[in-house]
C-alpha cells in the first residue's frame, strides 16, 4: 500500500532541512534540496522498517500544505 507524507523543507545556513509534516521525527539536513530530498526519503524508509519491526501503527500520511496570503502593513508605534 502506498502512504504519500508530506515533506517541508527549510533553507538553513548550512544547506536545507526536511522534516515531515505528519511524522515530524523524520527530520534530516542535507547541502541542497536535492540532497536533503534523498535523506528524507531514506530516513522515512528506516523510520518505516522501525516501526514495522516493532509492531507500531505508521502515521497517517497525505497531508496538504496551503500558503496562505497576508497584507502585513505597517504600524505606527507610539513613543
Amino acid at each position: 500500500m502506498l502512504h504519500n507524507y508530506t515533506a517541508k523543507y527549510t533553507k538553513i545556513d548550512s544547506g536545507y532541512m526536511g522534516q515531515l509534516i505528519e511524522w515530524p521525527e523524520v527530520i534530516t539536513e542535507g547541502q541542497n534540496i536535492e540532497e536533503c530530498r534523498a535523506m528524507l526519503r531514506d530516513a522515512l524508509h528506516e523510520m518505516v522498517l522501525a516501526y514495522q519491526m516493532q509492531k507500531q501503527e505508521l502515521p497517517l500520511g497525505n497531508g496538504l500544505i496551503e500558503q496562505l496570503p497576508v497584507e502585513i502593513n505597517d504600524v505606527c508605534q507610539a513613543a
